[in-house]
């Protein structure tokens, strides 16, 4: 176990190193949820065109998906763990590279990347019909959670298990709503 801690921070210092002034205020607006509002509007707006009639069990299964995964890392394994994230580690004061705000103390796991995953992973499975091509949001999903190594606030294994852990979550409601609609459907034919 000690060796793989090992490996995962070396890992970091190796990942941190890469950075650029210059690149440091966009890396860091990439984390931030209002940079992505205008995205989810446009989503929101090609559920809705493609499936107007079922976009509200889309549009729930995105918000129980991102529930379900913020509130497993956040809310449960973050105090559970009480991993110090690397801009907290006073092992790497001096050492890191770290922009912005740290946040809160523990980082084990990252909820970015269990988020952006699990919303990658249940529209990729809900709309593959109507929408195939949101291939691209695992990009998006990929290209948040490394901004996250890149600001110093989280291990690589963070970032890792929260990628596992959303896409876990995304295919658990995406079965869940699946069961949801066609129980309902079954009642109503009855």
């Amino acid at each position: 176990m000690e060796e793989l801690k090992q490996l995962d921070e070396s890992v970091f210092l190796w990942l941190n190193s890469f950075h650029a002034d210059w690149l440091d205020p966009i890396v860091f607006q990439l984390t931030e949820t209002i940079t992505w509002l205008p995205f989810y509007a446009f989503l929101i707006y090609k559920i809705y065109k493609v499936d107007p009639k079922y976009s509200l069990w889309v549009f729930g299964g995105v918000a129980i998906t991102i529930l379900f995964a913020d509130q497993l890392t956040s809310g449960l394994m973050k105090p559970f763990f009480e991993r110090l994230r690397p801009c907290h580690d006073e092992r790497w004061d001096g050492v890191i590279h770290n922009y912005g705000r740290c946040g809160g103390l523990y980082g084990f796991v990252s909820s970015h990347a269990a988020n952006t995953f699990a919303v990658a992973v249940f529209l990729n499975l809900k709309m593959k019909d109507k929408l195939p091509h949101l291939k691209w949001l695992f990009l998006w999903a990929v290209v948040v959670s490394y901004t996250r190594i890149y600001l110093g606030v989280h291990y690589p294994f963070d970032v890792v298990l929260g990628a596992v852990i959303g896409t876990v979550t995304g295919i658990f409601v995406w079965f869940l709503i699946v069961f949801v609609k066609r129980e309902l459907v079954k009642q109503a034919l009855k």
